[in-house]
């Protein structure tokens, strides 16, 4: 049955959001990489983004038609549109840096400056849905596993210091299964993974969910297992010249999140703050240097 047909970005990606699971493998690569690279799919030919995307030009055609279009021109002018109403260009900024060879110092600082600008662009809204269902939560949890561990470690460490609740689900000794017992309906979960999607990210999610907590996910993608069964869903640039994923955009997201939520907290994230920051050091946590106020 033909999709009625999207009349804004937003409608898009719900629709594609909606009718993942039902696409072939095909569709599913091409949906992706339309979720995952709006700005390319407005400024690139149909056999440029079926070969990043790694499918048929044909396969594109037919997606379009899935999802309510009469054709490919279409679908794309829907990507057009939304750049065109977009504050700033990142594909052509990006275009003009990719492929640059030379110094590996100045490669790496410039695809992070791309993923970071990428990341602020796409999740605007997505960080202020997810502060809201944090915010409104009785109590947050936090997870991410081996890569994507530092980035859930600072949201829980920052979130900490306004809100002392905030939990670290770390499975430590491997106790995770021990650990989501404590979830409770209502709640608030945040998890954070990217390709490959860690097995213990996924059944943090899943336990969440039978659970009746809310999910916020951070992930490389739209599409992702865990964006696919959240709640909100905030979208990370990994890319890296070198030969793990970045996780400098997936900090500043958190880091993001962290000051919507004392933003709007006010002066009793204010008051929170200052007792944590005051126990700490009367505990010891800071060396004392010559620019201490005796």
């Amino acid at each position: 049955m033909q999709a009625a047909t999207p009349h804004s970005y937003a409608a898009l990606m719900d629709l594609i959001k909606a009718r993942h699971a039902q696409l072939s493998p095909q569709f599913q690569a091409g949906a992706r990489y339309l979720a995952d690279h709006p700005d390319d799919v407005a400024v690139s030919s149909m056999r440029s983004i079926a070969a990043r995307a790694q499918v048929q030009s044909a396969a594109l055609v037919r997606l379009a038609q899935q999802l309510g279009f009469a054709g490919w021109p279409e679908l794309k002018a829907i990507f057009v549109e939304r750049l065109r109403a977009g504050p700033a260009g990142y594909a052509a900024k990006a275009g003009a840096l990719a492929g640059k060879e030379g110094n590996l110092v100045t490669e790496m600082f410039t695809v992070q400056q791309r993923n970071l600008a990428a990341t602020e662009s796409a999740n605007h809204d997505a960080l202020d849905a997810a502060a809201s269902l944090l915010q409104a939560a009785p109590r947050v949890h936090v997870a991410g596993f081996r890569a994507a561990h530092p980035i859930a470690y600072t949201l829980h460490y920052l979130y900490r210091l306004l809100r002392p609740s905030v939990q670290l689900l770390s499975g430590q000794g491997g106790t995770l299964e021990m650990d989501l017992r404590a979830l409770q309906a209502g709640e608030a979960v945040v998890v954070v993974s990217f390709a490959p999607y860690s097995s213990e990210a996924l059944l943090v999610a899943q336990a969440a969910r039978q659970t009746g907590c809310a999910v916020v996910a951070i992930s490389d993608s739209a599409m992702s297992p865990l964006a696919l069964q959240a709640d909100a869903s905030i979208v990370i640039a990994v890319d890296s010249p070198s030969f793990f994923p970045s996780i400098v955009a997936g900090v500043a997201a958190v880091e993001s999140l962290v000051e919507l939520l004392v933003a709007r907290a006010g002066p009793d994230a204010v008051q929170a703050i200052g007792a944590a920051e005051k126990q700490l050091r009367a505990l010891g946590a800071y060396a004392k240097t010559s620019n201490d106020v005796t």
